[in-house]
């Protein structure tokens, strides 16, 4: 039998229900990577999960390295989650009124994360960074944001320029449907290069509201942030009285118990949270210093609300992963796991002699097929000859999920064991023998 036809019984559900899909959703997704156009192929449609793995709905099963992009690090379907939003769910789904768990949620995320005294819950990333640029422009005064190519910060108008992630993936340079007069406000500097940040104040210095950054990059493959960068950063937006805000959507709990702001010492003015502080649920939060949270209604006069912001069941998913995640062992062992897997990739990229960049920050981690270190858009974007989309077909055939774009990162998760990175890696050395070959 052929690799096609194989591959075609193999998926024959994901298949079918792929077809049925795009009948009544855009591209049969309802979000633009699960596609598969990076990678091509079928897109895999899951059926249920449960620890480090899911299951396709032709019964295939996979070791998961995307993690519902990042939320779940406690792997699939954890008991005490799923007991905490069950009992959560008995009680009611929705109440458009305080609880007391928003605060117990809130006062976990201040626990940890320094510099954070308030926080607003909202329901998703983009929701809490768009807020968190209307925040920084209200407390200021002024209008203009810098942020960096290849970052991304969701899909809000001002910030969908030279985004990365879904936007690079599918080749657009910017979204159709966004006004001029949207990012008009939005200046681009080049991520680890704090030269042409200065350039841009000294430029529209008394103009600029706040700079946001991935404090890890996420969203143009997983890239670390330079020494001295983030740092920087603070120096630059302190000296001319500008907002730092730092986008820990995805790295918030991931790259340390803390979140990046822990790890490497920031001091910044607004924080936003994302994926795992929900838990696998659409739950979000912006936070920061009570000084500049205060202009947030009704305590100031910056307007946000959401019908279902501090939602009940998410907001018990949320406690429960952060009071999970506190206990021993339990983020150490998906960090450890993490550094496992890339310093297994590493080793078998360099025995098959394949240019390959592997790099692990706590719980995240990241490849490229290049020779050289990839530091920022730019160099993310360099063509990798398609080994990337070689290597992930050559997993997914045997059984590992990979995220389905070269420009995204790789999660673990506390339910990850050693044999499952083992075998992971021994997988991963047999598909880049055979690119190699």
């Amino acid at each position: 039998m052929s690799t096609n036809a194989t591959e075609t019984t193999r998926f024959a559900r994901s298949a079918e229900a792929f077809a049925e899909a795009r009948a009544v959703m855009p591209g049969g997704v309802n979000s633009p990577v699960r596609a598969f156009r990076a990678v091509g192929g079928t897109p895999i449609f899951v059926d249920s999960g449960s620890g480090s793995r899911f299951t396709d709905l032709d019964g295939n099963s996979y070791i998961d390295y995307v993690l519902s992009w990042g939320p779940l690090i406690l792997g699939h379907a954890h008991p005490r989650v799923v007991e905490a939003t069950t009992a959560a769910l008995r009680q009611g789904t929705s109440f458009g009124a305080p609880t007391v768990a928003e605060t117990r949620l809130a006062e976990l995320i201040v626990d940890r994360v320094p510099a954070v005294d308030m926080v607003r819950l909202v329901s998703s990333g983009t929701e809490a960074t768009m807020s968190a640029l209307r925040l920084a422009r209200a407390a200021t005064g002024r209008d203009k944001i810098v942020k960096f190519a290849g970052c991304y910060h969701g899909h809000g108008d001002m910030l969908l320029v030279q985004a990365g992630s879904g936007v690079a993936t599918l080749g657009l340079p910017d979204s159709p449907g966004v006004p001029a007069g949207a990012t008009q406000d939005t200046l681009v500097a080049d991520y680890n290069d704090l030269s042409s940040v200065q350039a841009l104040f000294d430029r529209y210095g008394d103009d600029i509201a706040g700079v946001i950054v991935e404090p890890v990059a996420g969203n143009m493959g997983m890239v670390t942030p330079a020494d001295g960068f983030l740092d920087g950063l603070r120096t630059i937006t302190t000296a001319h009285g500008a907002m730092l805000i730092i986008d820990e959507v995805m790295t918030g709990f991931r790259v340390a118990p803390g979140g990046a702001v822990a790890l490497y010492g920031i001091e910044p003015d607004i924080v936003t949270f994302g994926k795992v502080v929900g838990g696998g649920f659409p739950l979000a939060a912006y936070a920061g210093k009570r000084e500049v949270m205060e202009h947030v209604a009704p305590l100031g006069s910056m307007y946000q609300a959401g019908t279902l912001s501090g939602n009940p069941v998410a907001t018990a998913a949320g406690i429960a992963t952060l009071e999970i995640l506190a206990e021993d062992g339990v983020w150490q062992g998906a960090a450890d796991r993490a550094a496992q897997l890339i310093d297994g990739l590493r080793r078998a990229g360099q025995d098959a002699g394949i240019p390959l960049q592997a790099n692990a920050v706590g719980t995240m981690a990241g490849i490229f097929f290049k020779g050289a270190p990839v530091t920022d858009y730019d160099t993310s974007a360099l063509e990798d000859g398609g080994r990337y989309t070689a290597f992930f077909q050559g997993m997914l055939q045997r059984g590992f999920y990979f995220a389905p774009s070269r420009f995204e990162a790789l999660f673990l998760s506390s339910a990850h064991s050693g044999a499952d990175v083992a075998t992971t890696v021994e997988a991963a050395a047999d598909v880049l023998q055979a690119m190699a070959g």
